[in-house]
């Protein structure tokens, strides 16, 4: 989806509402707050949601980038221990990269090899 601006704020609104919904039913299925699975369901269920074809819909703005890094910060937050901690805190914890530092990675590598070829 994409605006007459050709904007992808309202792809990305999407992308973060299913991010956010999925989360938060990690949260509700698993009870026991078991923090390895807690971590691995998040990586396996939300983060490929916000991470799948960043290429394409690439989010340039300060807004969108915000928007979808509150996804892991929220996630974060709710983590056992976590939520006394700074964002940057938890992040050095779980040895986790920011959403917004791997999309451009992600699409810099990208653009290196297609360039590349």
């Amino acid at each position: 989806m994409v605006s007459h601006d050709l904007s992808p704020t309202l792809h990305v609104s999407n992308i973060v509402a299913e991010a956010h919904k999925r989360s938060a039913a990690i949260y509700r299925a698993f009870t026991g707050r078991n923090f390895d699975l807690l971590v691995r369901a998040y990586v396996t269920y939300v983060r490929p949601i916000v991470e799948h074809d960043t290429v394409v819909w690439s989010p340039y703005t300060v807004r969108d980038i915000d928007n979808i890094e509150s996804v892991q910060l929220r996630f974060t937050q709710r983590l056992p221990g976590f939520g006394a901690l700074t964002y940057a805190e938890r992040l050095r914890r779980l040895a986790s990269w920011n959403c917004d530092v791997f999309v451009m990675t992600y699409f810099w590598a990208t653009v290196c090899t297609r360039a590349q070829q």
